[in-house]
């Protein structure tokens, strides 16, 4: 399974019905002395977050998109648990709503329990990272101030499909966004306005984090719509690629 500390761990359904965390390698998902080709299990969601802590306006070319200021700190919102979703999952968007949106997101896993975090110590708490999409309903978001409508919906938050240890992750990796094999979002974490250590250390302040919390990290310009059956991959340097659909109910 080579180098432990240079790994993607993933957490999978077997053929079986049990639930196995495992590695994911070139040779497929390695799980003791079994190895599983990704098509025969249901990959799940990495971890099972009590809490997804996000922060928005974190590139200076989305906040312009948006046309809005830089915030002087984080901007921080919450996604609860039933935003969850995994890799090959489809994501059913909220009913009569005009403007559903994607956002590729680098996604920070926490490794252990962490509150009052210094700056120089934040990525001892930091287990590795994922991919993550902040799916956005704007028709609610940008008429109310909490945006639990806008943001907390189900399945709104997919992330996955394996984490990957911190050292796997370029300071300067790639993130991008397609849909139906479109590019639609390409940037690098180096354009980040605050930094991994910076945003842990200011969450920790208020949030106590808890081993399988996800953080994510904000998304670049290029922003748009979804719609039925689209199909949208999500992709950060060092990590692999998230795959999911979504559908629309209504």
């Amino acid at each position: 399974m080579g180098d432990p500390a240079h790994v993607h761990h993933v957490r999978f359904r077997d053929p079986a019905g049990s639930v196995r965390q495992g590695v994911w390698s070139d040779n497929g998902i390695e799980f003791g002395d079994r190895i599983y080709d990704s098509a025969d299990v249901d990959v799940l969601p990495p971890t099972e977050p009590s809490k997804i802590v996000c922060v928005g306006l974190n590139y200076a070319d989305h906040a312009d998109e948006e046309d809005m200021e830089v915030p002087d700190r984080p901007l921080l919102f919450l996604k609860p648990p039933n935003t969850v979703a995994g890799h090959g999952d489809t994501i059913a968007l909220p009913e009569a709503k005009d403007t559903i949106e994607h956002e590729v997101e680098l996604g920070v896993v926490i490794g252990e329990q962490a509150r009052n975090v210094d700056e120089a110590d934040a990525m001892e708490v930091v287990a590795g990272y994922t991919c993550a999409n902040d799916v956005s309903n704007r028709d609610d978001q940008y008429v109310e101030q909490n945006w639990v409508r806008g943001k907390a919906f189900d399945g709104s938050c997919p992330f996955g499909p394996v984490v990957a240890t911190p050292d796997e992750v370029p300071e300067d990796a790639s993130v991008e966004l397609r849909v139906n094999g479109e590019t639609r979002q390409s940037s690098s974490i180096e354009e980040f306005m605050f930094s991994v250590p910076e945003i842990v250390a200011e969450i920790t302040q208020y949030v106590t984090l808890e081993p399988g919390d996800i953080i994510i990290t904000g998304t670049p310009a290029g922003v748009g719509p979804l719609a039925d059956g689209d199909s949208v991959e999500v992709e950060v340097e060092g990590i692999g690629v998230l795959e999911h659909d979504v559908e629309r109910l209504d």
